[in-house]
C-alpha cells in the first residue's frame, strides 16, 4: 500500500463539471490530494499511471465509460481501491461495475457527506490484509493471501484484494456465520450499517463464488447460513 503519512491522492474521473468540481473542493477540504478527469481515455490513461490511493469513477463518460476503465485498472492492478459513480441503479448496472472489480457503488444523487465517510473507510482497510497470512485450504483449492490468488489442480485463480478480505475474514471466524452488517463494518470499514443501503456484499459474495465453486448454483465453500450470514468451509 502507498505511504498513508502524506495526503491521500483521489482520482475524480466525471464527465458532469459541476459535481467534479463540487467533489474536488470537498475533497481537498477534507485533506485529500485530488486530480480530475472529464472523459474516459484521459481518466484511464492517468489511473494507469499509478501514484491514486483511490478512484472516484463514473459510469457514463465520453471517450471510454466507466466499466470499460474498471476492467482495464482491475487488469492492471488488483488493489487499488475504485467506488463507481452512477446515475444508473437497475441491478444489472450496479452487478456489472462490481463484477469488474469495483469495490463499491455510490448511486447518485448521493450525500457528499456519506461518499467523503465511503472513501475514508475504504482507505483505512485497504491497507489491512494481512499479506503474510498462511495459506488455506477450501476443499481442493488453496488459498494464497500474499499473491492474491488460489490454485487448483494446477491451475490460478484471481482475486482482487476486496475478494481476498472477504475470505480471510471469514476464514478467520471458523465455523462462525457471518452477517452482511459484520463484513460492511469489518471488511468495507463503513459505520452505521443497519441504515445502509447496498447490495454490495452479495454481488462480491456471488462473485467468489463463481470462483472458487465447482458449482456456484450449489455452493458448497462459501455457503449461506439462514437468518444468519455467511460461513466458509476452511480446512487445515
Amino acid at each position: 500500500m502507498k505511504d498513508m503519512k502524506t495526503k491521500p491522492r483521489l482520482l475524480i474521473i466525471e464527465d458532469e463539471e459541476a459535481i467534479l468540481q463540487g467533489l474536488a473542493d470537498v475533497f481537498v477540504y477534507n485533506g485529500y490530494e485530488v486530480e480530475t478527469a472529464v472523459e474516459g481515455i484521459s481518466g484511464l490513461e492517468m489511473a494507469l499511471q499509478g501514484g491514486y490511493h483511490l478512484i472516484l469513477l463514473d459510469i457514463m463518460l465520453p471517450g471510454l465509460d466507466g466499466f470499460s476503465i474498471c476492467n482495464k485498472i482491475r487488469e492492471a492492478d488488483r488493489h487499488l481501491p475504485i467506488i463507481m459513480l452512477t446515475a444508473k441503479t437497475s441491478e444489472e448496472d450496479i452487478i456489472e461495475g462490481l463484477q469488474l472489480g469495483a469495490d463499491d457503488y455510490v448511486p447518485k444523487p448521493f450525500s457528499v457527506r456519506e461518499l467523503v465517510a465511503r472513501v475514508a473507510a475504504v482507505l483505512r482497510r485497504s491497507g489491512k490484509l494481512h499479506t503474510d497470512m498462511q495459506a488455506f485450504s477450501l476443499g481442493d483449492l488453496v488459498i494464497h493471501p500474499e499473491r492474491l490468488s488460489g490454485t487448483r489442480n494446477g491451475k490460478e485463480i484471481l482475486f482482487t484484494r476486496r475478494e481476498l478480505e472477504i475470505l480471510v475474514y471469514l476464514s478467520s471466524h471458523g465455523t462462525r456465520p457471518v452477517s452482511r452488517q459484520e463484513l460492511l463494518r469489518e471488511v468495507w470499514g463503513y459505520a452505521n450499517v443497519d441504515y445502509l443501503e447496498t447490495r454490495t456484499v452479495d454481488i462480491h459474495v456471488a462473485k467468489l463464488r463463481r470462483k472458487i465453486e465447482k458449482d456456484s448454483s450449489q455452493p458448497q465453500l462459501l455457503v449461506t447460513v439462514r437468518g444468519e450470514g455467511y460461513q466458509l468451509k476452511v480446512q487445515g
